[in-house]
């Protein structure tokens, strides 16, 4: 029987079991964290506290200064000591904020909690614009800004699918705190004055939609789920399945917003406990892994240190930020956690030597973006510009999966990333 399950659908090993079931480990960095001053492609931001001053989980620390309004939180306790430049999962050096922990995690209120339930739409729009907020699953982008237009917005998709392999972050979120998920999702239906809002969830995972639909009970929330395949959890994917639609751009068009399902946890817990974001279950697995593990830690908190005390060796290994199939490879461990990071995945060292195209078109085939991904990958290796824009480079989604299916073991997406890289690029000059 073929893995191919039709049009962007493959059916891939989850290799999800080492850790779905096991206890979150806590852990502290030892001296200092460093807050990624990024918030999407946008880095410029202002600095709201001055060297030496005392801070503490929930002092807003910065603010952007152009573009969409992402406030940014302190994580932990301690002094702010200043600036520095450090490798960031984006692969690119960004400035990180350094704060040197006081061991005392001493928390303050970041806003005033509001009952939702009492609220406007408009209200709600409002302190999800100042919590500082992003999209927990993916890029990162804010998301207050997918409900500054709701006409025309009937339904809510909650993305609890988590499709990519190894990762089980949000599969231990939801099953340690489905009341907040049911109450983002209310709390989104009710900003895009919705008619309706839907938890999506794997069929495979019937403890998860158990355990979701017990919490629903009562609500006008509903649990859909969903197959197992691979790439459920791509919001495109998602809509077509679960609506039936298609659409151009973004899902607003077919009347969809989708928000991960951390993100719409997030959100419940903040407007009752005003608190901003300060931790994230960071899934650390692989098959260079001996004990998988999901650990939460403060944003900010260096992957090297996350190593040391879990006891991870990583020589000789690839790192990976993200999962297997839509992570990047990271030269070394010197990057931090920051909010939308949700696993860390680490696989053996020595890959497959790629041999020549053999012209199959299976990663054309199997493109959920419909594109022809070997063709961007050798405008790149010509260095040919406008062959990478006609052939639509930059709607890749970078699902990984023209590279897992390369018989030629060619890393066919990275070349498409470099495509995108380069077009991105040439519209900045």
């Amino acid at each position: 029987m073929s893995l191919f399950l039709g049009k962007m659908c493959e059916r891939i090993p989850g290799h999800k079991s080492a850790t779905d079931h096991e206890s979150i480990l806590d852990i502290m960095p030892t001296k200092e964290v460093y807050i990624p001053l990024v918030a999407g492609n946008n880095t410029n931001f202002e600095i709201l506290v001055n060297e030496g001053d005392q801070v503490y989980i929930g002092t807003k620390l910065a603010q952007t200064k152009t573009g969409f309004n992402v406030p940014i939180y302190s994580s932990v306790s301690g002094t702010y000591t200043g600036q520095t430049k450090r490798m960031h999962s984006s692969l690119r050096p960004q400035n990180h904020m350094v704060i040197q922990i006081d061991h005392k995690q001493t928390a303050i209120q970041a806003f005033e909690p509001i009952q939702y339930e009492n609220a406007s739409a408009e209200e709600l729009l409002e302190f999800t614009k100042n919590s500082g907020l992003v999209g927990l699953g993916g890029a990162g982008f804010p998301t207050y800004v997918k409900y500054l237009k709701p006409e025309g917005i009937h339904t809510i998709l909650i993305n609890a699918v988590e499709c990519e392999p190894y990762i089980t972050a949000d599969y231990k979120l939801v099953m340690n705190d489905p009341k907040h998920l049911i109450d983002g999702a209310k709390i989104m239906k009710k900003m895009a004055n919705a008619q309706h809002a839907y938890i999506c969830i794997k069929k495979n995972h019937p403890d998860m939609i158990d355990i979701v639909k017990q919490a629903a009970q009562g609500s006008d929330i509903e649990v859909k789920e969903v197959p197992n395949v691979y790439p459920m959890g791509w919001e495109r994917v998602l809509v077509r399945e679960v609506m039936k639609k298609e659409y151009d751009k973004l899902p607003s068009e077919a009347g969809v917003i989708v928000n991960n399902a951390g993100t719409a946890i997030e959100l419940a817990r903040m407007m009752e406990y005003g608190e901003a974001i300060a931790n994230k279950i960071v899934t650390v697995s692989g098959e260079a892994v001996k004990r998988p593990i999901n650990v939460r830690v403060p944003v900010g908190m260096p992957v090297k240190e996350i190593f040391e005390q879990t006891g991870f060796n990583t020589d000789s290994v690839r790192l990976m930020a993200g999962g297997p199939m839509m992570g990047k490879v990271i030269p070394n461990d010197m990057f931090v956690i920051d909010r939308a990071m949700n696993a860390l995945t680490i696989l053996p060292g020595t890959v497959d030597d790629a041999i020549a195209c053999l012209r199959c078109g299976s990663c054309s085939d199997h493109c959920p973006a419909g594109l022809q991904p070997v063709r961007i990958a050798n405008a790149v290796k010509e260095g040919n510009l406008e062959e990478m824009e006609r052939r639509q480079a930059m709607s890749c989604i970078e699902c990984g999966l023209c590279t897992y299916i390369c018989p030629s073991h060619i890393e066919v997406t990275e070349n498409v990333r470099k495509a995108k890289r380069a077009l991105a690029l040439q519209k900045k000059k």
